[in-house]
């Protein structure tokens, strides 16, 4: 079997869990649903024991890999965010026997993903349709995601190529829209200084809020954990709902943000932990209300779809479609 023939491994590892999978670059649908394994990073010592034992245990055979880390890339080397792995691209890549190791940011994964979503694979938010670009088709798309922090980042297509943007822009300023919101910028800003929408938009950023409206309120709710929060929420706890209403109306409005300063006029995806669970929550807010709501602009951010992604492993089936891509360019071929 040829080197091009065989299926990439490809992984997206976390600081909790490692999920590996099987990609056939020139298949359709390049990610393999079937090959699907998930294994605790704790279990093993480094990121190339862990990627072993999961083509052990498929008895599969692999020359090639994608591998979307959720931390820093710098050159051959990426890290982990709470976890202690430190991984090596060269030394990875030597102990699989690969010809071919690529490390990616689980963003950069995130983003190259929307090149492979189908429309079972989102939820629209608002009344803006989506349907997948068609092939030749440019486009821009914006792609953010809370979670335990708040990723942000872009997928630029010309001529069948994909270009994923990653940026930091989770950590810019947080602008308030309401007088309600500047006084959440007041309190928060008396405990951090500078304040980041990633202070309020991620897990931790919905119990900053919910802190703020009951201080707000004159009461201190005690240590919670984001899924206190909505869970008091679901109880028509009256502040608990009003932080859900706030994380998304602010979610909306920084998601539109989104769209005028990358231009990404063909959609935005939103992905990350806390969107599958706030489904609903989105649905039924002011998330596309502040979304749309930018001025002179209004008319035309109506028109931007707004898409949740519902895919159940997207960082994974990112890294297929950067397989892919790798593979056109390494080829010459036209995706």
């Amino acid at each position: 079997m040829s080197v091009l023939a065989q299926p990439v491994l490809v992984a997206d590892i976390g600081g909790t869990n490692a999920r590996f999978a099987l990609a056939e670059t020139g298949a359709d649908t390049p990610l393999l649903e079937g090959s699907i394994r998930e294994y605790p990073v704790a279990d093993f010592p480094s990121l190339g024991d862990a990627a072993g034992h999961y083509l052990q245990e498929l008895g599969a055979e692999a020359s090639r890999g994608v591998f979307a880390v959720a931390g820093r890339v710098d050159g051959d080397e990426a890290r982990i965010t709470n976890h202690p792995w430190v991984i090596s691209r060269s030394r990875t890549a030597a102990m699989l026997g690969f010809s071919e190791l690529h490390l990616i940011n689980d963003f950069a994964a995130q983003a190259m993903a929307i090149s492979l979503l189908q429309p079972r694979d989102v939820v629209q938010i608002g009344g803006a349709h989506w349907t997948p670009r068609k092939a030749g088709a440019a486009a821009n798309y914006g792609v953010i995601g809370p979670g335990t922090g708040l990723g942000v980042g872009g997928l630029v297509i010309r001529r069948n190529r994909c270009y994923p943007l990653e940026t930091e822009g989770g950590h810019v300023s947080f602008p308030p829209g309401t007088p309600e919101e500047i006084r959440i910028l007041e309190i928060l800003s008396e405990t951090f200084g500078r304040v980041s929408n990633e202070r309020l938009i991620c897990g931790p950023g919905l119990v900053n809020i919910h802190r703020a409206v009951c201080e707000m309120a004159g009461f201190d709710p005690g240590q919670l954990q984001p899924a206190d929060v909505t869970a008091r929420a679901a109880q028509a706890d009256p502040q608990a709902m009003r932080a859900v209403d706030l994380f998304c109306a602010i979610f909306g409005a920084i998601a539109g943000d989104l769209v005028l300063i990358q231009g990404a006029w063909d959609g935005v995806f939103l992905t990350g932990g806390l969107v599958p669970r706030m489904l609903e929550s989105l649905q039924h807010s002011g998330f596309r209300q502040r979304f749309e709501h930018k001025g002179r602009f209004s008319s035309i951010m109506g028109r931007v779809p707004s898409l949740a992604v519902i895919h159940p492993n997207p960082g994974l089936l990112g890294a297929a479609a950067y397989a892919v891509d790798a593979e056109c360019d390494a080829t010459g071929a036209v995706a």
